[in-house]
């Protein structure tokens, strides 16, 4: 039996903040800054916890405790809040502590435009942990605010690391009319009981790569949670037992890239280009691809959702096309970088704007 419709006036900062209360985040911890005060503003009303930080370095301070304390913290920023929290967002990648970071990108460099949106921060994303791969979802519509929210607490309660919710300011602060029976029931994360017969080793990793996690609650046993080089039961130590932990980290990401995907791929047979958008460009190509069908030519159109790790089905999809028009807010590229590199070659080309918002028309010209 299908749902009633149930139209109601909202924003993506609502939906998203619902959905990680729903998938189990338990605590926001917030510095209010553009455009990403309205997530700072649903958090007081709907997290179990709130707690206001005097500024961003003490947002990930408190998160990296209250993760190790057993909640599931999230915040909201954007790039200078995020600016200041790399330092403790390494802290606690390495400690292998849950938590959601979500950032509404805008314009940059520096403070640049709090009010003009943007795509300018997956490049940082990207190299935010050097040489390591700190897993980011990106939504493209309401639909993926909701959904990809409920992904991105459970991949950070499963791998035990933090993760990046990476949106626009146009998909948090635009409000519209939306059905909200549309959306699928959430069900919290739920975090298995760890049983230990012995010493208890924060950080000794199954076949999975992943280390069971016992929080600092516990009466049974010692909890060692540690951000430099460590062994096992989290002493610092350098010798091959650490690096291999270190060199973990990334490993259980990296594995599990076709696990973590989440794309739309729109083929259409017998084309030989296509369009590659993220985010809230991808509604541009999606309008440009209608108009671009009208005009009785073949195009094919690939979303990508999941930022970091980009899984091989991505590479695969785009080496079977001639030509490949990626379409992105930012000056440089910055998906096409991530996956190409710099290197730039005759069948790749970009649709870029910066300071305002890619135009279908913009993609279309591409065609003519």
């Amino acid at each position: 039996m299908e749902k009633e419709t149930k139209n109601i006036f909202i924003d993506g900062s609502l939906l998203i903040t619902e959905a990680l209360v729903r998938a189990g985040a338990d605590i926001f911890v917030g510095y209010p800054i553009t455009p990403s005060n309205r997530f700072y503003s649903y958090g007081q009303k709907r997290f179990p916890s709130f707690y206001p930080a005097p500024d961003e370095i003490s947002v990930l301070q408190w998160m990296t405790g209250a993760a190790a304390a057993g909640k599931i913290p999230v915040t909201a920023t954007a790039f200078p809040g995020l600016a200041l929290m790399v330092e403790s967002l390494n802290m606690a990648y390495a400690m292998e502590l849950p938590m959601v970071i979500v950032v509404t990108q805008r314009l940059g460099p520096s403070t640049g435009s709090a009010t003009i949106g943007a795509q300018g921060d997956l490049g940082i994303v990207n190299g935010i942990i050097s040489g390591f791969p700190i897993p980011t979802f990106c939504p493209s519509n309401f639909e993926d605010c909701w959904t990809l929210s409920q992904k991105a607490v459970e991949t950070a309660v499963k791998l035990r690391t933090p993760v990046i919710f990476l949106t626009s300011k146009e998909m948090v602060m635009t409000s519209k009319s939306f059905d909200f029976n549309r959306l699928k029931e959430i069900k919290p994360i739920k975090r298995e009981k760890v049983e230990v017969n012995g010493e208890y080793k924060s950080y000794q990793a199954g076949e999975d790569l992943i280390a069971p996690f016992i929080d600092f609650n516990t009466n049974e046993h010692q909890v060692r949670i540690n951000a430099s080089m460590h062994n096992e039961i989290g002493r610092i130590v350098k010798n091959d037992e650490s690096l291999n932990i270190s060199k973990r980290l990334a490993e259980k990401i990296n594995i599990r890239s076709s696990e973590l995907a989440y794309y739309n791929y729109k083929k259409e047979d017998g084309a030989n280009k296509l369009i590659v958008s993220y985010g809230i460009s991808s509604l541009a190509a999606l309008d440009a691809v209608k108009e671009i069908k009208a005009n009785k030519q073949k195009v094919s159109l690939l979303i990508i959702k999941t930022m970091i790790p980009l899984s091989e089905d991505i590479y695969n999809i785009i080496d079977s096309y001639k030509e490949v028009i990626f379409v992105e807010e930012n000056l440089n590229g910055q998906l096409k970088e991530l996956i190409f590199g710099k290197r730039n070659t005759n069948n790749i080309s970009s649709v870029n704007k910066f300071g305002s918002m890619i135009a279908p028309s913009e993609i279309v010209n591409q065609f003519t």
